[in-house]
Protein backbone atom coordinates (compact mmCIF):
# COMPACT_ATOMS: atom_id res chain seq x y z
CA UNK A 1 0.00 0.00 0.00
CA UNK A 2 1.78 3.11 -1.36
CA UNK A 3 1.21 6.71 -0.32
CA UNK A 4 -1.45 8.76 -1.92
CA UNK A 5 -0.09 11.87 -4.28
CA UNK A 6 -2.67 14.42 -4.18
CA UNK A 7 -3.67 16.08 -7.80
CA UNK A 8 -0.94 18.90 -6.98
CA UNK A 9 1.83 16.28 -6.44
CA UNK A 10 1.74 16.41 -2.86
CA UNK A 11 2.09 13.37 -0.58
CA UNK A 12 -0.61 13.19 1.73
CA UNK A 13 -0.43 11.84 4.96
CA UNK A 14 0.37 8.40 5.46
CA UNK A 15 -2.06 6.12 7.58
CA UNK A 16 -0.90 5.90 11.23
CA UNK A 17 -1.45 2.95 12.72
CA UNK A 18 -0.91 2.58 16.60
CA UNK A 19 0.13 -1.16 17.79
CA UNK A 20 -0.20 -1.94 21.04
CA UNK A 21 0.21 -5.52 22.93
CA UNK A 22 -1.11 -6.03 26.21
CA UNK A 23 -0.88 -8.50 29.56
CA UNK A 24 -0.11 -8.62 33.03
CA UNK A 25 2.69 -6.67 34.83
CA UNK A 26 2.26 -9.84 37.68
CA UNK A 27 3.58 -12.52 35.29
CA UNK A 28 6.53 -11.30 34.26
CA UNK A 29 8.28 -11.83 38.10
CA UNK A 30 6.67 -15.37 37.84
CA UNK A 31 7.93 -16.48 34.57
CA UNK A 32 11.58 -16.40 33.22
CA UNK A 33 11.22 -14.90 29.25
CA UNK A 34 7.44 -14.21 29.30
CA UNK A 35 7.41 -10.50 29.23
CA UNK A 36 10.28 -10.15 26.40
CA UNK A 37 8.96 -13.68 24.05
CA UNK A 38 5.58 -11.43 24.17
CA UNK A 39 7.71 -8.37 23.00
CA UNK A 40 8.94 -10.21 20.38
CA UNK A 41 5.48 -11.30 19.06
CA UNK A 42 4.25 -7.63 19.26
CA UNK A 43 7.53 -6.42 17.48
CA UNK A 44 6.81 -8.96 14.66
CA UNK A 45 3.05 -8.01 13.99
CA UNK A 46 4.55 -4.32 13.85
CA UNK A 47 6.99 -5.23 11.60
CA UNK A 48 4.61 -6.93 9.42
CA UNK A 49 2.28 -3.96 8.99
CA UNK A 50 4.68 -1.64 8.18
CA UNK A 51 5.41 -0.74 4.64
CA UNK A 52 5.40 2.67 2.74
CA UNK A 53 2.46 4.92 3.17
CA UNK A 54 2.00 3.68 6.35
CA UNK A 55 3.76 4.79 10.12
CA UNK A 56 3.31 1.89 12.67
CA UNK A 57 3.54 3.85 16.34
CA UNK A 58 4.47 0.79 18.43
CA UNK A 59 3.37 0.87 22.03
CA UNK A 60 5.26 -2.02 23.51
CA UNK A 61 3.35 -4.13 25.93
CA UNK A 62 0.99 -2.37 27.93
CA UNK A 63 0.22 -4.23 31.49
CA UNK A 64 -0.73 -1.27 33.90
CA UNK A 65 -3.46 1.08 34.14
CA UNK A 66 -0.95 3.97 34.31
CA UNK A 67 0.71 2.48 31.60
CA UNK A 68 -2.63 2.14 29.37
CA UNK A 69 -2.90 5.96 30.14
CA UNK A 70 0.23 6.54 29.20
CA UNK A 71 -0.20 4.61 25.79
CA UNK A 72 -3.82 6.43 25.23
CA UNK A 73 -1.54 9.85 25.30
CA UNK A 74 1.10 8.67 23.16
CA UNK A 75 -1.93 7.42 20.34
CA UNK A 76 -3.01 11.06 20.58
CA UNK A 77 0.22 12.55 20.26
CA UNK A 78 1.23 10.32 17.41
CA UNK A 79 -2.00 11.01 15.83
CA UNK A 80 -3.47 7.14 14.91
CA UNK A 81 -5.85 6.77 12.15
CA UNK A 82 -6.63 3.02 13.97
CA UNK A 83 -5.54 1.31 16.94
CA UNK A 84 -4.56 -2.85 16.60
CA UNK A 85 -4.81 -4.20 20.48
CA UNK A 86 -2.97 -7.41 20.22
CA UNK A 87 -3.78 -9.48 23.11
CA UNK A 88 -0.90 -11.49 23.59
CA UNK A 89 -1.77 -13.22 26.84
CA UNK A 90 -4.20 -12.74 29.65
CA UNK A 91 -4.96 -9.18 30.49
CA UNK A 92 -6.94 -6.81 32.79
CA UNK A 93 -9.89 -5.53 31.36
CA UNK A 94 -8.81 -2.16 33.38
CA UNK A 95 -5.77 -2.24 31.23
CA UNK A 96 -7.19 -2.06 28.16
CA UNK A 97 -9.69 1.17 28.93
CA UNK A 98 -7.80 3.77 29.49
CA UNK A 99 -5.79 3.54 26.52
CA UNK A 100 -8.91 3.40 24.28
CA UNK A 101 -11.11 5.67 25.80
CA UNK A 102 -8.18 8.19 24.80
CA UNK A 103 -7.10 7.15 21.62
CA UNK A 104 -10.72 7.65 20.52
CA UNK A 105 -10.45 5.50 17.06
CA UNK A 106 -11.60 2.69 15.73
CA UNK A 107 -10.42 -0.90 17.82
CA UNK A 108 -9.31 -3.49 15.41
CA UNK A 109 -8.62 -6.59 18.34
CA UNK A 110 -6.02 -9.30 17.33
CA UNK A 111 -6.36 -13.00 19.23
CA UNK A 112 -3.60 -14.03 17.88
CA UNK A 113 -1.93 -17.52 19.05
CA UNK A 114 1.95 -17.71 18.60
CA UNK A 115 1.35 -21.34 16.63
CA UNK A 116 -1.81 -23.50 15.86
CA UNK A 117 -1.53 -25.57 18.64
CA UNK A 118 0.46 -26.07 21.75
CA UNK A 119 3.17 -29.04 21.28
CA UNK A 120 1.18 -31.19 24.13
CA UNK A 121 3.86 -33.98 23.97
CA UNK A 122 6.72 -31.29 24.50
CA UNK A 123 4.91 -29.09 27.02
CA UNK A 124 3.89 -32.09 28.97
CA UNK A 125 8.01 -33.00 29.01
CA UNK A 126 8.77 -29.80 30.70
CA UNK A 127 10.40 -29.88 34.13
CA UNK A 128 8.68 -28.05 36.20
CA UNK A 129 4.84 -26.90 37.25
CA UNK A 130 5.76 -22.78 36.79
CA UNK A 131 7.30 -23.58 33.18
CA UNK A 132 4.46 -25.38 31.65
CA UNK A 133 2.51 -22.25 33.39
CA UNK A 134 4.50 -19.29 31.17
CA UNK A 135 4.45 -21.73 28.21
CA UNK A 136 0.49 -21.95 28.70
CA UNK A 137 0.04 -18.31 29.37
CA UNK A 138 2.28 -17.32 25.90
CA UNK A 139 -0.90 -19.09 24.05
CA UNK A 140 -3.62 -17.03 26.28
CA UNK A 141 -4.71 -14.50 24.12
CA UNK A 142 -7.83 -16.38 23.29
CA UNK A 143 -8.71 -16.45 27.19
CA UNK A 144 -9.28 -12.26 28.29
CA UNK A 145 -11.27 -11.62 25.17
CA UNK A 146 -14.67 -12.19 26.27
CA UNK A 147 -14.03 -9.82 28.87
CA UNK A 148 -12.70 -7.27 26.62
CA UNK A 149 -15.26 -7.38 24.73
CA UNK A 150 -17.76 -6.72 27.60
CA UNK A 151 -16.31 -3.39 28.55
CA UNK A 152 -15.70 -2.24 25.14
CA UNK A 153 -19.62 -3.00 24.08
CA UNK A 154 -20.35 -1.53 27.52
CA UNK A 155 -18.51 1.44 27.39
CA UNK A 156 -20.40 1.74 23.99
CA UNK A 157 -16.58 1.72 22.29
CA UNK A 158 -16.94 -0.08 18.74
CA UNK A 159 -14.40 -2.99 18.15
CA UNK A 160 -13.86 -5.66 15.35
CA UNK A 161 -11.88 -8.75 16.12
CA UNK A 162 -9.08 -10.87 13.76
CA UNK A 163 -8.41 -14.44 15.53
CA UNK A 164 -5.93 -16.45 14.29
CA UNK A 165 -2.31 -17.80 13.93
CA UNK A 166 0.49 -15.14 14.14
CA UNK A 167 1.95 -16.14 10.90
CA UNK A 168 -1.03 -17.99 9.47
CA UNK A 169 -1.74 -17.03 5.71
CA UNK A 170 -5.16 -16.04 5.91
CA UNK A 171 -5.09 -14.12 9.26
CA UNK A 172 -2.95 -12.01 7.54
CA UNK A 173 -5.06 -11.84 4.74
CA UNK A 174 -8.07 -10.55 7.61
CA UNK A 175 -5.79 -7.87 8.61
CA UNK A 176 -4.31 -6.68 5.25
CA UNK A 177 -8.60 -6.39 4.72
CA UNK A 178 -8.65 -4.38 7.81
CA UNK A 179 -5.45 -2.27 6.79
CA UNK A 180 -7.15 -1.54 3.47
CA UNK A 181 -10.25 -0.58 5.03
CA UNK A 182 -8.40 1.78 6.97
CA UNK A 183 -6.56 3.39 4.17
CA UNK A 184 -9.88 4.21 3.04
CA UNK A 185 -11.27 5.72 5.79
CA UNK A 186 -8.20 7.88 6.27
CA UNK A 187 -8.14 9.02 2.30
CA UNK A 188 -11.85 9.79 2.49
CA UNK A 189 -11.15 12.07 5.98
CA UNK A 190 -8.19 13.83 3.56
CA UNK A 191 -10.29 13.84 -0.19
CA UNK A 192 -11.65 16.93 -1.65
CA UNK A 193 -14.63 16.51 -3.53
CA UNK A 194 -15.16 19.10 -6.18
CA UNK A 195 -19.04 19.90 -6.91
CA UNK A 196 -19.44 21.53 -10.55
CA UNK A 197 -22.96 22.91 -11.55
CA UNK A 198 -26.29 21.22 -10.34
CA UNK A 199 -28.06 18.37 -10.35
CA UNK A 200 -29.77 17.12 -12.81
CA UNK A 201 -33.34 18.27 -12.88
CA UNK A 202 -36.00 15.28 -11.48
CA UNK A 203 -33.60 13.38 -10.60
CA UNK A 204 -34.40 13.02 -7.03
CA UNK A 205 -32.41 9.78 -5.83
CA UNK A 206 -29.33 11.25 -6.30
CA UNK A 207 -30.46 14.23 -4.22
CA UNK A 208 -28.70 14.44 -1.03
CA UNK A 209 -27.37 16.44 1.85
CA UNK A 210 -23.89 17.58 1.38
CA UNK A 211 -23.55 18.52 4.93
CA UNK A 212 -24.49 14.96 5.81
CA UNK A 213 -22.09 13.22 3.20
CA UNK A 214 -19.23 15.19 4.56
CA UNK A 215 -20.38 14.35 8.13
CA UNK A 216 -19.85 10.39 7.14
CA UNK A 217 -17.36 10.53 5.16
CA UNK A 218 -15.07 13.35 6.77
CA UNK A 219 -14.53 14.89 2.44
CA UNK A 220 -14.93 18.23 2.13
CA UNK A 221 -16.93 19.45 -0.44
CA UNK A 222 -15.78 22.60 -2.59
CA UNK A 223 -18.48 24.42 -4.50
CA UNK A 224 -17.17 24.92 -7.89
CA UNK A 225 -18.52 26.87 -11.01
CA UNK A 226 -18.83 26.43 -14.19
CA UNK A 227 -17.65 29.89 -15.38
CA UNK A 228 -14.36 29.33 -13.68
CA UNK A 229 -13.53 26.48 -16.00
CA UNK A 230 -14.91 28.01 -19.18
CA UNK A 231 -12.47 31.22 -18.24
CA UNK A 232 -9.65 28.55 -18.12
CA UNK A 233 -10.48 27.21 -21.28
CA UNK A 234 -10.32 30.42 -23.27
CA UNK A 235 -6.67 30.65 -21.82
CA UNK A 236 -5.55 27.32 -23.40
CA UNK A 237 -2.61 27.58 -26.31
CA UNK A 238 -3.04 26.15 -29.71
CA UNK A 239 0.02 24.23 -28.93
CA UNK A 240 -1.15 22.88 -25.45
CA UNK A 241 -4.20 22.07 -27.71
CA UNK A 242 -2.43 20.10 -30.09
CA UNK A 243 -0.50 18.25 -27.33
CA UNK A 244 -3.35 16.80 -25.36
CA UNK A 245 -4.92 15.74 -29.23
CA UNK A 246 -1.73 13.72 -29.67
CA UNK A 247 -2.40 12.31 -25.86
CA UNK A 248 -5.69 11.56 -26.62
CA UNK A 249 -4.56 9.42 -29.66
CA UNK A 250 -2.04 7.83 -27.84
CA UNK A 251 -4.37 6.71 -25.00
CA UNK A 252 -7.49 6.58 -26.74
CA UNK A 253 -9.23 4.38 -30.21
CA UNK A 254 -10.36 7.61 -31.73
CA UNK A 255 -12.65 6.61 -34.65
CA UNK A 256 -11.89 7.63 -38.21
CA UNK A 257 -15.08 9.55 -38.08
CA UNK A 258 -13.92 12.06 -35.31
CA UNK A 259 -14.50 15.74 -36.73
CA UNK A 260 -10.52 17.32 -35.90
CA UNK A 261 -12.05 20.34 -34.47
CA UNK A 262 -14.00 18.47 -32.19
CA UNK A 263 -10.79 16.83 -30.75
CA UNK A 264 -9.45 20.04 -30.39
CA UNK A 265 -12.54 21.16 -29.09
CA UNK A 266 -12.15 18.29 -26.12
CA UNK A 267 -8.44 19.09 -25.65
CA UNK A 268 -8.75 22.54 -24.82
CA UNK A 269 -11.36 21.43 -22.02
CA UNK A 270 -9.21 18.68 -21.11
CA UNK A 271 -6.11 21.01 -20.61
CA UNK A 272 -8.68 23.28 -18.52
CA UNK A 273 -9.69 20.70 -16.48
CA UNK A 274 -6.53 19.75 -15.23
CA UNK A 275 -5.36 23.08 -14.01
CA UNK A 276 -8.93 23.15 -12.37
CA UNK A 277 -8.53 20.77 -10.41
CA UNK A 278 -5.02 21.20 -9.54
CA UNK A 279 -6.05 24.73 -8.81
CA UNK A 280 -8.65 23.48 -5.88
CA UNK A 281 -6.82 20.05 -5.33
CA UNK A 282 -9.45 17.71 -6.03
CA UNK A 283 -9.21 14.38 -5.36
CA UNK A 284 -12.97 13.79 -6.83
CA UNK A 285 -15.47 15.67 -9.09
CA UNK A 286 -19.20 15.45 -9.44
CA UNK A 287 -20.47 17.59 -12.26
CA UNK A 288 -23.61 18.71 -13.97
CA UNK A 289 -24.66 21.97 -15.89
CA UNK A 290 -27.24 22.77 -18.60
CA UNK A 291 -24.97 25.70 -20.24
CA UNK A 292 -27.73 26.62 -22.45
CA UNK A 293 -28.57 30.31 -22.68
CA UNK A 294 -24.61 30.76 -22.87
CA UNK A 295 -22.23 29.74 -25.37
CA UNK A 296 -18.81 29.35 -24.02
CA UNK A 297 -20.47 27.17 -21.00
CA UNK A 298 -22.12 24.97 -23.57
CA UNK A 299 -19.04 24.51 -25.55
CA UNK A 300 -17.52 23.91 -22.00
CA UNK A 301 -20.51 21.07 -20.70
CA UNK A 302 -20.51 19.48 -24.55
CA UNK A 303 -16.40 18.50 -24.32
CA UNK A 304 -15.59 17.92 -21.09
CA UNK A 305 -16.16 13.72 -21.60
CA UNK A 306 -12.73 12.73 -22.62
CA UNK A 307 -10.83 15.15 -19.87
CA UNK A 308 -12.99 13.69 -17.62
CA UNK A 309 -12.14 10.05 -18.55
CA UNK A 310 -8.89 10.74 -18.18
CA UNK A 311 -9.11 12.35 -14.72
CA UNK A 312 -10.55 9.53 -13.82
CA UNK A 313 -8.24 7.20 -14.59
CA UNK A 314 -5.59 9.00 -12.77
CA UNK A 315 -7.25 8.66 -9.57
CA UNK A 316 -9.89 11.47 -9.63
CA UNK A 317 -13.31 10.44 -10.08
CA UNK A 318 -15.39 11.80 -11.95
CA UNK A 319 -19.49 11.40 -11.38
CA UNK A 320 -21.57 12.76 -14.13
CA UNK A 321 -24.80 13.82 -13.48
CA UNK A 322 -24.11 15.80 -9.79
CA UNK A 323 -24.10 12.21 -8.48
CA UNK A 324 -22.25 13.08 -4.87
CA UNK A 325 -22.97 10.00 -3.77
CA UNK A 326 -21.63 7.99 -6.21
CA UNK A 327 -18.39 9.94 -6.45
CA UNK A 328 -17.79 8.99 -3.18
CA UNK A 329 -18.66 5.45 -4.10
CA UNK A 330 -16.38 5.70 -6.72
CA UNK A 331 -13.38 6.90 -4.95
CA UNK A 332 -13.99 4.04 -2.21
CA UNK A 333 -13.36 1.50 -5.28
CA UNK A 334 -10.44 4.02 -6.68
CA UNK A 335 -8.63 3.83 -2.94
CA UNK A 336 -8.78 0.11 -3.46
CA UNK A 337 -6.97 0.38 -6.64
CA UNK A 338 -10.14 -1.00 -8.20
CA UNK A 339 -11.12 1.22 -10.73
CA UNK A 340 -14.66 2.65 -10.30
CA UNK A 341 -16.46 3.47 -12.77
CA UNK A 342 -19.72 5.15 -13.56
CA UNK A 343 -22.80 2.94 -14.27
CA UNK A 344 -25.98 1.78 -14.54
CA UNK A 345 -28.48 -0.26 -15.56
CA UNK A 346 -29.04 -0.45 -19.50
CA UNK A 347 -31.16 -3.41 -19.93
CA UNK A 348 -31.56 -7.16 -19.09
CA UNK A 349 -30.74 -9.69 -21.94
CA UNK A 350 -33.14 -12.31 -20.77
CA UNK A 351 -31.79 -14.86 -23.35
CA UNK A 352 -27.93 -14.93 -21.86
CA UNK A 353 -29.00 -14.53 -17.93
CA UNK A 354 -27.00 -11.23 -18.03
CA UNK A 355 -27.62 -7.22 -17.14
CA UNK A 356 -26.20 -4.29 -19.66
CA UNK A 357 -25.34 -1.68 -17.36
CA UNK A 358 -23.06 1.53 -18.63
CA UNK A 359 -23.33 5.31 -18.69
CA UNK A 360 -22.97 8.40 -21.37
CA UNK A 361 -19.92 10.82 -20.25
CA UNK A 362 -16.56 9.60 -18.26
CA UNK A 363 -15.07 6.31 -18.22
CA UNK A 364 -12.71 4.58 -16.11
CA UNK A 365 -10.17 4.02 -18.83
CA UNK A 366 -7.21 2.41 -16.61
CA UNK A 367 -10.16 -0.44 -16.20
CA UNK A 368 -11.21 -1.10 -20.04
CA UNK A 369 -10.81 -4.11 -21.74
CA UNK A 370 -8.89 -2.88 -24.75
CA UNK A 371 -8.87 0.67 -25.61
CA UNK A 372 -11.36 2.70 -24.88
CA UNK A 373 -13.39 4.21 -28.38
CA UNK A 374 -13.68 7.92 -28.60
CA UNK A 375 -16.83 8.13 -30.98
CA UNK A 376 -18.62 11.23 -32.11
CA UNK A 377 -22.35 11.72 -31.32
CA UNK A 378 -24.56 14.57 -32.57
CA UNK A 379 -26.60 14.16 -29.65
CA UNK A 380 -26.15 13.90 -25.73
CA UNK A 381 -29.80 12.24 -24.91
CA UNK A 382 -31.57 14.05 -22.56
CA UNK A 383 -28.44 16.81 -22.37
CA UNK A 384 -27.49 20.04 -24.01
CA UNK A 385 -25.22 19.67 -27.25
CA UNK A 386 -23.08 16.99 -28.94
CA UNK A 387 -19.61 16.37 -29.20
CA UNK A 388 -17.32 13.35 -28.76
CA UNK A 389 -17.99 10.15 -25.76
CA UNK A 390 -16.56 7.33 -25.15
CA UNK A 391 -17.33 3.62 -25.43
CA UNK A 392 -16.34 0.92 -23.06
CA UNK A 393 -16.71 -2.09 -21.62
CA UNK A 394 -14.46 -3.11 -18.56
CA UNK A 395 -12.20 -5.76 -18.05
CA UNK A 396 -13.75 -9.10 -18.11
CA UNK A 397 -13.78 -10.93 -15.53
CA UNK A 398 -14.72 -10.80 -11.50
CA UNK A 399 -16.12 -6.82 -10.71
CA UNK A 400 -17.85 -5.60 -7.55
CA UNK A 401 -20.58 -2.80 -7.67
CA UNK A 402 -20.79 -0.65 -5.00
CA UNK A 403 -23.62 2.12 -4.56
CA UNK A 404 -23.37 4.42 -1.29
CA UNK A 405 -27.28 4.42 0.11
CA UNK A 406 -28.78 6.80 1.74
CA UNK A 407 -30.66 4.44 4.84
CA UNK A 408 -33.29 5.89 7.33
CA UNK A 409 -31.31 3.89 9.87
CA UNK A 410 -27.63 4.25 9.34
CA UNK A 411 -27.73 7.46 7.77
CA UNK A 412 -25.67 5.94 4.40
CA UNK A 413 -24.85 2.20 3.86
CA UNK A 414 -22.49 0.34 1.60
CA UNK A 415 -24.07 -1.13 -0.79
CA UNK A 416 -22.58 -4.42 -2.41
CA UNK A 417 -22.57 -6.92 -5.25
CA UNK A 418 -19.97 -9.29 -6.77
CA UNK A 419 -20.44 -10.37 -10.26
CA UNK A 420 -18.46 -11.01 -13.75
CA UNK A 421 -18.09 -8.62 -16.74
CA UNK A 422 -18.39 -11.03 -19.80
CA UNK A 423 -17.51 -10.65 -22.89
CA UNK A 424 -19.98 -10.47 -25.92
CA UNK A 425 -22.30 -8.22 -27.92
CA UNK A 426 -22.37 -4.72 -26.56
CA UNK A 427 -24.04 -1.40 -27.45
CA UNK A 428 -22.10 0.60 -30.06
CA UNK A 429 -23.71 3.81 -28.89
CA UNK A 430 -20.63 5.90 -28.03
CA UNK A 431 -21.24 5.45 -24.16
CA UNK A 432 -19.52 2.84 -21.82
CA UNK A 433 -21.27 -0.35 -21.84
CA UNK A 434 -20.85 -3.86 -20.36
CA UNK A 435 -22.51 -7.34 -19.81
CA UNK A 436 -22.40 -8.31 -16.27
CA UNK A 437 -23.37 -11.73 -14.94
CA UNK A 438 -24.62 -12.28 -11.37
CA UNK A 439 -25.12 -15.42 -9.16
CA UNK A 440 -28.80 -14.56 -8.41
CA UNK A 441 -29.40 -13.91 -12.14
CA UNK A 442 -30.51 -11.47 -13.83
CA UNK A 443 -33.87 -11.26 -12.57
CA UNK A 444 -32.67 -12.04 -8.86
CA UNK A 445 -30.11 -9.37 -8.82
CA UNK A 446 -32.81 -6.28 -10.01
CA UNK A 447 -34.77 -7.38 -7.13
CA UNK A 448 -32.59 -7.79 -4.54
CA UNK A 449 -30.16 -4.77 -5.73
CA UNK A 450 -33.61 -2.37 -6.07
CA UNK A 451 -35.21 -3.46 -2.98
CA UNK A 452 -32.29 -1.83 -1.25
CA UNK A 453 -33.63 1.65 -2.55
CA UNK A 454 -30.02 2.74 -3.79
CA UNK A 455 -29.88 5.59 -5.97
CA UNK A 456 -30.05 4.46 -10.05
CA UNK A 457 -26.55 4.97 -10.63
CA UNK A 458 -23.66 3.57 -9.07
CA UNK A 459 -20.07 2.36 -9.35
CA UNK A 460 -18.07 -0.49 -10.89
CA UNK A 461 -14.52 -2.28 -10.13
CA UNK A 462 -12.45 -4.56 -11.05
CA UNK A 463 -11.97 -8.15 -9.02
CA UNK A 464 -13.79 -8.88 -5.54
CA UNK A 465 -13.12 -6.50 -3.04
CA UNK A 466 -16.86 -6.69 -0.41
CA UNK A 467 -14.48 -8.26 2.35
CA UNK A 468 -12.80 -5.08 2.01
CA UNK A 469 -16.27 -2.62 1.45
CA UNK A 470 -17.60 -4.92 4.89
CA UNK A 471 -14.89 -3.50 6.87
CA UNK A 472 -14.68 -0.07 5.93
CA UNK A 473 -18.58 0.08 6.31
CA UNK A 474 -17.50 -1.25 10.11
CA UNK A 475 -14.61 1.12 10.56
CA UNK A 476 -16.63 4.42 9.35
CA UNK A 477 -19.70 3.97 11.28
CA UNK A 478 -21.85 2.89 8.21
CA UNK A 479 -24.49 -0.18 7.00
CA UNK A 480 -23.78 -2.55 4.73
CA UNK A 481 -25.72 -4.77 2.86
CA UNK A 482 -24.06 -7.56 -0.17
CA UNK A 483 -26.63 -8.94 -1.93
CA UNK A 484 -24.34 -11.47 -3.94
Amino acid sequence: MSAVVDPAGKPERSLRLGLCGIGLEAYWSQFAGLEERLKGYVARVAERLARPGVEVANLGLVDTPWRSREAGHQCRREDIDVLFLYVTTYALSNTVLPLVQRAGVPVIVLNLQPEAAIDYPAFNKLKNRTAMTGEWLAFCSACPVPEIANLLQRARIPFHQVTGVLEDTETWREIEEWLAAAQVRSSLAAARLGLMGHYYSGMLDIMTDVTLVSIAFGAHAEILEVDELSALCAEVTEKETLRRVAEFESVFDVQADCPPEELRRAARTSVALDRFVERHHLNALAYYYKGSGNAANEDTMSSIILGTSLLTARHIPVAGEYEVKNAMAMKILDCLGAGGSFTESYAMDFNDDLLLMGHDGPGHIAIAEGKTKVRPLHVYHGKVGRGLSVEMSVKYGPVTLLSVVEDAEAGFKLLVAEGECVAGEILEIGNTNSRYRFPLGARGFVNAWSAEGPAHHCAVGVGHVAGILRKTAALMGLGFRQIC
